[in-house]
């Protein structure tokens, strides 16, 4: 069995447990709060033998488990994963898993160092069914014209930063916004089906504090481009299309991926959808699992390093987007050490 770490006691990490516990082949033996009360009541959600901490040196130290999920604020992500590695703990932290390419640059010297560790960026869509169905598909278009992208969703959190609040989502501090949260899903798709753009640019709609809400991203490749459509404060019910010759691929949302038709231009629509799991982190809890049941299997290290590879384009593709609408957070200023 593999023993499980968290940071961060939110729905999403319930649904990562869920998912896990779904495999058989997880337990949940460690929590990180910053409240003892916090930690104790998420544990009791799933075991009565889970060890509380709200101190992440004592964490890392003393925990009881394997592998830490790391679904902290964006901000955190890689000051807790390099801890993480340094204690010889496999990582796996939700997406966005750095802020910049130069957090990344450090997680990947690190993990050079320390051979016996393994590393993933949660991207859920990134593993399932339907988004490596597409990336085949568009791999055997004969011509590609590009691709327009949306993922647009109201947040939870918007009213809360309407009212005056600042949740870190939308902060700049804790490397929040639209690219980051959302947009991200909409750059896995990019650079995993067109490859890596020629250049870049980014046109968001920032709120008063500077933070993006929403906006658009054109990628550019050398016969076409990729329009990405994405936000945090609006609604959007458009579908998702790349275009090839006289066919289309329609989707009915580039990052949930439920729904896939190809329409060949004559009238005519084929169902592509592969089957959808209820929880959408199974699939990639699922290959996490495989790769961590046999850590020093030559495939298990080279299965890691290339979900890796395209973590470290997507992450820099982002940066290139944010520095394109001249959009810094807190910590690109700061001093690695």
């Amino acid at each position: 069995m593999l023993k499980l770490g968290i940071i961060g006691t939110n729905w999403i990490t319930e649904q990562f447990i869920e998912a896990v516990f779904q495999t058989k082949k997880w337990q949940l033996t460690s929590v990180y709060s910053r409240t003892l009360t916090k930690a104790e009541t998420f544990a009791r959600k799933f075991t009565d033998n889970a060890e509380c901490y709200t101190e992440l040196d004592r964490f890392f130290k003393d925990g009881n488990f394997d592998v830490v999920y790391i679904a902290s604020p964006n901000s955190l992500h890689f000051e807790q994963a390099r801890a993480a590695i340094l204690a010889g703990k496999h990582v796996i932290v939700e997406k966005p898993a750095c802020s910049n390419p130069k957090e990344m640059r450090q997680i990947i010297r690190l993990l050079r160092q320390n051979r016996g560790v393994y590393y993933f960026e949660a991207a859920r869509h990134f593993h399932e069914r339907n988004f490596k169905m597409l990336k085949q598909r568009i791999k055997e278009m004969d011509v590609i014209q590009g691709a327009s992208l949306t993922y647009m969703k109201y947040s939870s959190r918007y009213d809360s930063f309407l009212a005056g609040n600042e949740p870190n989502i939308f902060s700049l501090r804790f490397s929040g916004g639209a690219l980051q949260d959302l947009g991200v899903y909409l750059i896995y798709n990019a650079v995993s089906w067109f490859g890596v753009p020629n250049d870049v640019i980014y046109y968001p709609t920032k709120l008063h504090n500077g933070i993006d809400g929403k906006g658009t991203a054109i990628l550019k490749y050398s016969n076409y481009q990729v329009n990405l459509n994405f936000g945090k404060t609006a609604n959007s019910y458009l579908t998702s299309e790349v275009y090839g010759m006289k066919e289309t691929i329609v989707m009915d949302n580039a990052a949930e991926l439920k729904k896939v038709t190809l329409l060949d231009g004559q009238g005519s629509k084929r169902d592509l959808t592969q089957e959808v799991d209820k929880n959408p982190m199974l699939s990639e809890v699922q290959d996490f699992t495989n790769v961590l049941n046999d850590p020093t299997s030559l495939d298990s290290r080279q299965q890691m390093d290339d979900w890796l590879a395209v973590a470290v384009q997507v992450n820099r593709v982002m940066y290139d987007l944010r520095s394109s609408a001249h959009l810094y957070f807190d910590a690109d200023s700061k001093q690695l050490s």
